[in-house]
This record gives C-alpha cells, structure tokens and sequence, in this order.
C-alpha cells in the first residue's frame, strides 16, 4: 500500500465539513488464475503471476480520478503464443465495482496506459492482450482508473479479478 498523500487547506476548505478519503486496498487479488490450452500446446507450458493493484486514497470532494498501476508476468515456452484476458470482477465490463460491504465505487483497468481500452475477456467492446512466450517472465502492465464524482463512504474497497492465459 502508498502512503497517504498530504493534504494542504485553504482557510475556506479548512471550514467546510469534509470527509475522511477513501481508501481503497489491494485491488487485484490475482492469484486466481487460470491457464488453459489446446490439445496441440498440451506439452507447451505458461505460468502466471501477479502484482496487485493499488488506487491509495481516493477523496471524494477532489475533483479528480485516480489512477493505479500494476503488473502481470507471463513465463510460456519459447514460440508459444497465449491471450490474457480478465474477469469482470465485481459488475459489468463497462462499470467494474470496488466494494466495501454494501457500498461499492467504480472503477475500470485497461490494456493501454491512455486508460482507453477496457481489458476484458474480448466481448462487448473489451480487449485481450497477446503474446508469445520466449522462455523468461513478459512484464504485461495493468492500468486502472477510478472517476472524479463518486460520493462514496470511507472505507477499504476492493475487488477479484481472474486472469485467464490461453496458450
């Protein structure tokens, strides 16, 4: 987890009631992968490990999205093509959901650093990201972003998503 920004208030901000910032845990529990193959790649091999990722806090009254980073690392054999694709988490592709207990807050993760395209498992609009094995760990990154304007309770969000790599 980051540590918690610092927070400067003007005089006026410093009267105005506020609430605490939300913080937001270890999103991606990624340990729940899934490898599967074709019956021609049964004797190739890929493994698959993640980094989670971490929004930090989130203030409400901001005025600004948040973004994260983390990474997925893919080991295949050398010449093995694979797809990675991602689980909807909690809710749709198009709106995937933090929660925390009953309150959830939106969020997305993405295949691009432009936070543009929506990394799913390649339907409804969403993308895959592709590959091929060379032996040794490819460093796939994960985008995230959380959008400005969500009045949410303090608390620790987070959510599970599943990785699939076909090989």
């Amino acid at each position: 987890m980051t540590a918690l920004p610092k927070i400067r208030r003007t005089r006026e901000a410093a009267q105005r009631p506020r609430p605490a910032p939300v913080r937001v845990g270890r999103l991606l529990q990624l340990a729940l992968a899934t490898l599967s193959c074709s019956p021609a790649a049964a004797l190739a091999a890929c493994s698959v490990a993640a980094q989670g990722l971490s929004f930090g806090s989130y203030d409400p009254l901001a005025g600004q999205r948040v973004d994260g980073a983390g990474n997925i690392a893919v080991t295949c054999d050398a010449g093995v093509a694979y797809g990675i694709a991602l689980s909807s988490g909690n809710g749709p592709y198009a709106a995937r959901l933090l929660a925390s207990g009953a309150d959830s807050l939106q969020y997305n993760l993405y295949t691009d650093a432009s936070r543009v395209l929506v990394w799913g498992d390649g339907t409804g609009g969403t993308a895959t990201v592709a590959g091929s094995g060379n032996g040794t760990a490819t460093n796939v990154p994960i985008y995230g972003r959380i959008p400005s304007g969500q009045n949410v309770r303090s608390g620790s969000y987070g959510d599970n998503i599943v990785i699939t790599v076909t090989f």
